[in-house]
């Protein structure tokens, strides 16, 4: 069946809004991002274009972070340009009531969501792990690495006095603790220099606390220590974060991430949290779009596109804390996982129910 016609133009209508929307915050976070990029490398000798590339780069992530803002105002926006054009009486004398035009710009944002979390979610995420990779390359730590896969934890790093290469890989991951450890002692041309053995390694400090620990030479001669010291980059803090920036990973690459802490004994709260924030989006965005059409059908009585767009702004502040306050909860496992993502949008569910119920009294 055809897209009858009037729905054609609302849904045209209300992409062009959201269109204008996000390249006016394309511009604003370009703006915003080049002088934090170009302040990041003032002291570093590279090329006037660098700041320019990364702040590109970054861009994408930046917009998907704020997509339900987005989607707000451009459904605020949309109706502006209808009740301007006087469109909504005609829209009204021709059958087509509120909640058919709130629920014909609601589709379009549940398919959108849809659409981007399968292609722009990954196309962001991987812009967003090119943009930390060029970064890292001139960050002050780039010699250390810290990464998860099925092999466990390895870490590589560099002695204080830059002579050696340590590459470490545990087994097992537990609060403070790493288990089965095994250190490399390499020198600058990557020879071995002492391999080290240990049972369980204390990482709260960057002292490292080793116990049941055998050292083996180059020579093949053996040592064996109840404890043994080992000065390290990292710490429990610093290897808990280490994919704190899980934007850069696309959905596959997380869900992989996620089986790979489950198997060092790690808790994967935090991946799980972000994945499923990214499942929620489609869900997410839909209600801000109807959260908005009740907004804008309630506030008919105020002419000043000024004053519309500071009360959308508040009621994204409000949700974002809503939210925010939440995921907290499911941080520090208050909360379920799943119950900290889904809890604030079942409540804005229940919110746009009401409201849907009551639309078509105006």
């Amino acid at each position: 069946m055809m897209m009858k016609q009037y729905e054609s133009y609302l849904t045209k209508l209300f992409l062009k809004n959201i269109l204008i929307i996000i390249i006016v915050f394309i511009f604003l976070s370009f703006f915003l991002n080049i002088f934090e990029e170009i302040k990041y490398f003032e002291n570093k000798e590279i090329d006037i274009y660098y700041p320019i590339i990364l702040t590109i780069l970054n861009i994408p992530s930046i917009i998907f972070e704020i997509l339900p803002f987005i989607f707000l105002l451009g459904v605020m926006f949309f109706f502006i340009s209808i009740y301007e054009k006087d469109e909504i009486d005609l829209l009204r004398s021709n059958g087509i009531d509120n909640l058919k035009i709130t629920m014909i710009i609601s589709i379009v944002s549940l398919i959108m969501g849809i659409i981007l979390i399968v292609l722009y979610y990954s196309f962001s995420a991987n812009l967003k792990s090119l943009y930390l990779n060029i970064k890292y390359k001139y960050s002050t730590t780039s010699d250390h690495l810290a990464v998860v896969n099925d092999g466990g934890l390895w870490i590589k790093e560099k002695s204080k006095d830059n002579k050696k290469i340590f590459i470490i890989n545990a087994k097992s991951y537990k609060i403070n603790f790493l288990e089965n450890l095994e250190i490399t002692e390499l020198n600058n041309d990557y020879k071995l220099i002492n391999t080290i053995i240990s049972n369980k390694a204390n990482i709260e400090n960057k002292i490292w606390i080793l116990t049941d620990v055998k050292i083996y030479s180059k020579d093949k001669k053996t040592k064996n220590f109840k404890n043994y010291k080992y000065s390290s980059s990292f710490n429990e803090k610093i290897i808990s974060n280490l994919y704190s920036n899980l934007n850069s990973l696309n959905i596959i690459q997380l869900i992989k991430l996620k089986e790979n802490y489950k198997s060092i004994g790690y808790s994967p709260t935090e991946v799980s949290l972000h994945l499923h924030k990214i499942y929620s989006l489609p869900i997410y965005l839909t209600l801000t779009t109807i959260i908005g059409a009740l907004l804008m059908f309630k506030l008919t009585v105020i002419k000043s596109k000024f004053f519309l767009v500071v009360i959308g702004v508040l009621v994204s502040v409000i949700f974002y804390y809503i939210n925010y306050f939440s995921i907290l909860f499911g941080k520090n496992e208050t909360l379920p996982v799943e119950l900290s993502i889904w809890l604030p949008q079942i409540l804005i569910f229940l919110i746009c129910t009401l409201g849907l119920t009551r639309l078509n009294e105006n």
